[in-house]
């Protein structure tokens, strides 16, 4: 499988781990998942990425809905889906954690977020962060 070098915006497949199955005792995520790379550090590379659901949010705030056509220019299959900005996960690039696309087994990459959905995916956090209201696990 290839496996780009991490950058903000990226969407890959990755087996993201929400604070519930962590909370449950579970080490391994439950499904796979498109998630947006959200950091990527230099040197010793890590990463933190935002999980992408179609699952929509009980609390608005806590989510972006990604527009249709962005939806279809990455891949992602049909239904409404939902950038999560209240749970992180962050690891050490590229980690056990990268998956192949489902019937696309050389690549673990959909595309790019645009760069203003981007923008708002990145403030969301911060002010997630800043109030104290997200979750970041850590799978190093």
């Amino acid at each position: 499988m290839r496996i780009p070098a991490p950058q903000p915006g990226l969407v890959i497949r990755y087996a993201f781990l929400w604070s519930h199955e962590k909370a449950a005792g579970a080490d391994e995520a439950a499904k796979d998942r498109p998630c947006a790379v959200v950091v990527a550090t230099p040197g010793d590379l890590r990463a933190i990425v935002a999980p992408i659901t179609h699952l929509e949010p009980d609390d608005p705030s806590a989510s972006i809905e990604i527009p249709a056509a962005v939806c279809h220019a990455l891949g992602l299959d049909e239904g409404r889906h939902w950038l999560r900005v209240e749970e992180l996960n962050r690891f050490v690039w590229p980690g056990y954690d990268l998956r192949p696309i489902p019937r696309q087994p050389e690549t673990c990459v959909y595309g790019m977020l645009p760069p203003g959905l981007f923008e708002q995916l990145r403030k969301a956090i911060v002010a997630r962060q800043r109030a104290r209201a997200g979750r970041t696990q850590r799978r190093e």
